[in-house]
């Protein structure tokens, strides 16, 4: 009898056990059968974009032109490098951007992108004034198009970033990159912190004399200044981003110049020898220092990279 229970009392555990994984993954498949319907019904979708006007996105995109590299950067790092039919010349990470078509530059090839046949076009705000008419054109061959607002801060670029994620119906992929953007910054934050080195001053330029250009007041620049506590010379001098003498950089004698172009040849050595620059602390201790451009200019997934490479520009120390 005590056997026959025993025996029983299996059968019924684990009719229990069954029942409870069949419940289990019958909750897994409605997950995913809702997930997926939440996905289908996000679209049709009425967003504003840049301009401000509402864009109706029909269906959710599925061969789309880019016409920013900020933008097709964006698109690859959530997983849409497959979606993407063209990019601008100027498109060079990742290296599967420049496989791609190439649909014009500041001034896009509108035949060319019609010819690819996409469904979506995105454009960044800055480029809009020599591409309205082109867009217009686009928008009349049944394409939609949106206009992504152009970012200046890290915080704009989040938005961004997020903006693109939920057109596109990649949200949840969009806030991943926002958040390791954010744990980036904190971890560069946190290796300058436990350096213990003093706050060094610095100089940017984006341009060779005799027209010398560095960021001023509420550009990204200086916002990454800030972030990892330097000091910017040319702070007060201007905004955003302004033309200054080469006078004003010698009397403000910056510990670090950094330079962010690359298309004058021997550029650290020419600025050794601009007259007067021999005063300058960054000069004598040979604290002239070349970033990528691309790296530390657009505003899209790498930037947190962008400031990492600014900080080891500045607090070498830090990163031994």
């Amino acid at each position: 009898m005590k056997k026959w229970m025993s025996w029983g009392s299996a059968v019924a555990v684990s009719a229990m056990l069954l029942s409870g994984c069949g419940t289990t993954a019958d909750q897994t498949n409605e997950k995913d059968k809702t997930t997926q319907s939440a996905q289908q019904n996000a679209y049709p979708m009425n967003v504003k974009d840049a301009t401000g006007k509402e864009v109706e996105i029909k269906q959710e995109p599925s061969k789309i032109i880019t016409l920013s590299p900020s933008i097709t950067e964006t698109l690859f790092a959530l997983g849409l490098g497959d979606k993407v039919e063209g990019v601008t010349s100027n498109d060079d990470y990742p290296k599967e951007a420049t496989e791609k078509p190439k649909v014009g530059d500041m001034n896009p090839n509108i035949e060319k992108i019609i010819s690819l046949e996409p469904d979506f076009v995105m454009i960044d705000e800055s480029s809009m004034s020599t591409a309205e008419a082109g867009l217009a054109q686009l928008r009349d061959a049944g394409i939609t198009v949106f206009v992504v607002p152009t970012a200046n801060s890290f915080d704009e670029t989040y938005a961004s970033i997020e903006l693109i994620g939920k057109v596109t119906n990649k949200e949840d992929e969009a806030k991943k990159i926002v958040a390791d953007m954010n744990a980036k910054i904190a971890d560069v934050q946190q290796k300058i912190n436990d350096s213990n080195v003093k706050e060094r001053s610095v100089f940017v330029e984006t341009s060779d004399a005799p027209d010398i250009y560095t960021a001023g007041n509420n550009s990204y620049m200086q916002e990454m200044f800030d972030l990892i506590g330097a000091n910017n010379i040319a702070k007060d001098g201007g905004e955003n981003w302004y033309k200054i003498d080469a006078e004003a950089i010698v009397k403000g004698n910056p510990d670090v110049i950094i330079v962010k172009y690359d298309y004058v040849p021997n550029i650290v050595n020419k600025i050794k020898k601009r007259d007067g620059f021999d005063t300058i602390t960054a000069v004598k201790e040979n604290q002239i220092v070349q970033v990528d451009d691309n790296l530390t200019s657009r505003t899209g997934p790498r930037l947190a990279d962008g400031l990492e490479e600014i900080a080891k520009a500045i607090y070498p120390e830090a990163f031994k």
